[in-house]
């Protein structure tokens, strides 16, 4: 009597040849051991395992930029003590641990201004000096 034994899968065969190249190898070198891709499991042989997490990558998704908002550089003629104001409300602002800039310190006053209505930001308006525009006029010395 003759027992069949069963066809031997690629999976068995290729663990078999890699056990079989490990061994055929000089001793005096290090080997390498590169193990082949094998084929997917099926659904019946992953019944018994549990899922592994994150095992496949994500398609890699673009995250929208949030749009910043653009920044235009501008020029400002200031009397010298409202310019002195912005240093001091700087130092308050300093001592409460807070560091602000000269355009920060602009910006929060303009939205307090938008926050008033109609008749506040006109009296508010009125109380300002008005300034000649653009750059003082240098004084030409005489030779």
């Amino acid at each position: 009597m003759t027992t069949a034994q069963p066809k031997p899968t690629k999976r068995t065969t290729t663990a078999v040849k890699l056990q079989a190249t490990a061994v055929e190898q000089p001793a005096n070198k290090v080997a390498i051991k590169k193990t082949p891709a094998l084929p997917p499991k099926t659904a019946v042989e992953n019944a018994g395992e549990f899922p592994v997490q994150n095992q496949i990558a994500p398609l890699s998704v673009k995250k929208k930029k949030q749009d910043k908002a653009k920044v235009i550089r501008d020029s400002f003629s200031f009397p010298e003590q409202d310019h002195h104001k912005i240093t001091e409300l700087k130092k308050i602002c300093l001592a409460a641990g807070v560091h602000v800039k000269k355009g920060e310190i602009l910006r929060a006053g303009l939205n307090l201004l938008t926050n008033l209505n109609l008749t506040d930001l006109l009296q508010a308006v009125e109380k300002v000096e008005r300034v000649r525009t653009g750059r003082p006029k240098s004084v030409k010395k005489l030779h």
